[in-house]
C-alpha cells in the first residue's frame, strides 16, 4: 500500500511559480512511478507530468518548459515545480503513484492522493 498527500498549492497571479510536493509512504517508494495529474472545474483530469522509477520525465505539451518535475527518494517525495503560470493552469493537482514506469492515462495509477488546489489570477 502506498499512500500519498500533496501539499504546496494557493493562489498565485498569472506568471508567478508555485512548487507542488507529495509525500508518500510505503517500503518500494523507489520502485514508484509518480505522476502529477490535474481536473479544473467541468474538465476531465488530465496528465500534468510524470517521473519513472529511474527518473526518466514526461510531460503534456502544455506545460513543457514551464513545470519540471523531480523525486527525491531517500525523502520519498515527489515534486512539481511549476513556473510562468497561467490562469488556465488552475484546477486541483494530484499525485498518483503506479509501478515503475509512467503511462499518461489516469486510469492505469494504483494510488491517488487526495489533491490540492492550485488558482492562477489574471
Amino acid at each position: 500500500q502506498v499512500q500519498l498527500v500533496e501539499s504546496g498549492g494557493g493562489l498565485v497571479q498569472a506568471g508567478g511559480s508555485l512548487r507542488l510536493s507529495c509525500a508518500a509512504s510505503g517500503r518500494t517508494f523507489s520502485n514508484y512511478a509518480l505522476g502529477w495529474f490535474r481536473q479544473a472545474p467541468g474538465k476531465e483530469r488530465e496528465f500534468v507530468a510524470g517521473i519513472s522509477y529511474n527518473s526518466r520525465t514526461y510531460y503534456a505539451e502544455s506545460v513543457k518548459g514551464r513545470f519540471t518535475i523531480s523525486r527525491e527518494n531517500a525523502m520519498k517525495t515527489v515534486y512539481l515545480q511549476m513556473n510562468s503560470l497561467k490562469p488556465e493552469d488552475t484546477a486541483v493537482y494530484y499525485c498518483a503513484a503506479r509501478q515503475l514506469i509512467v503511462i499518461m492515462s489516469v486510469h492505469d495509477y494504483d494510488y491517488w492522493g487526495q489533491g490540492t488546489q492550485v488558482t492562477v489570477s489574471s
